[in-house]
């Protein structure tokens, strides 16, 4: 998330009730999580054995639970419980804005778009030319959407990350990291019936352009699609997995989150994704291994019977 101004060091140390650290004289100039973090961001560590590479990103500013060295350029805001400080930012600079008709007065629609019937379309929302938003499909705010694209019914862009932090002193338990990142829809693309795209915690979710999704398909948090993929229905996959161009993903395949699958690689239906994979090969089984190696396995399991009864006579 970006702010629509640079804000102060020392006004945000202030809002949080930090420590300042370092240098008082920077400029915040967004929110963003650690992966996808840009100068000029505010970042959050509250995990001593992820400091170094919170320390050693691009982040400018870094709200974090103990005093640690700082690096030039860079400023800390020390504070016991970084996480709550970081939703208290999003709260202050992105709150939560009620939509009060179908389509929202900050919402700008292209030429030729289509737009159906129980449709809404949150604030500050584009979508480009010549689209087709079939019924109740819900678009959440800063959604981008391209030309061409088709939305089916019942779809749903946007939602908020599937991220808490366990806390096992409280009667309620998981605490919610807010919501302030994006979902963004690049041209040509297709996506089925209730389907559910996550936005970033505060980066973006993107979808490729020529993309297309069956129905019933599921993107996760910051998860970055790439161009010309083929999801068939039931696919799920994780927050902030990577997902390279012209890959086939068959009927519930499942990735697992913060992985990469890479360029032109298939998956076959059912198999579960647990860990990074190469591009250019077909896959199959959970965990994945390559589809014909996976095969050969699966018929000598069936034979195990066979063999036993075999040693046994």
């Amino acid at each position: 998330m970006k702010f629509e101004a640079p804000i102060a060091v020392k006004e945000i140390a202030t809002l949080i009730g930090a420590e300042l650290v370092g240098d008082d004289t920077l400029m915040a100039t967004g929110i963003n999580e650690i992966h996808k973090v840009e100068t000029g961001d505010i970042s959050f560590v509250d995990f001593e054995k992820y400091y170094n590479a919170c320390l050693t990103s691009p982040a400018t500013i870094i709200i974090i639970n103990k005093k640690v060295d700082v690096p030039a350029g860079k400023a800390l805001l020390v504070t016991a419980d970084p996480f709550s400080a970081y939703v208290s930012l999003v709260k202050k600079y992105r709150p939560f804005v009620p939509v009060t008709s179908p389509i929202s007065d900050t919402a700008v629609v292209g030429e030729g778009t289509v737009v159906s019937p129980g449709v809404v379309i949150g604030h500050h929302v584009t979508i480009g030319k010549n689209c087709i938003i079939h019924p109740n499909v819900t678009i959440y705010d800063h959604t981008t959407i391209g030309d061409n694209v088709i939305i089916h019914a019942g779809t749903v862009i946007g939602a908020d990350a599937f991220y808490f932090k366990r806390r096992a002193d409280r009667a309620v338990m998981y605490d919610k990291l807010l919501s302030c990142g994006r979902v963004i829809i690049e041209h040509d693309v297709e996506i089925g019936a209730s389907c559910t795209i996550d936005k970033g915690v505060s980066g973006d979710t993107i979808i490729g352009a020529g993309t297309k999704f069956d129905n019933m398909v599921h993107i996760g948090h910051g998860a970055v699609i790439g161009k010309n993929c083929l999801f068939a229905a039931q696919v799920g996959v994780g927050g902030k997995a990577i997902i390279e161009d012209n890959v086939i993903l068959w009927g519930q395949v499942g990735v697992n989150k913060d992985l990469t699958i890479g360029k032109g690689a298939v998956v076959l239906g059912q198999s579960g994704i647990g860990k990074s994979i190469e591009g250019g090969k077909t896959y199959f089984g959970s965990p994945v291994e390559d589809a014909r190696e996976k095969k050969k396995e699966l018929a000598w399991i069936k034979r195990i019977p066979e063999i036993w009864s075999k040693l046994n006579s």
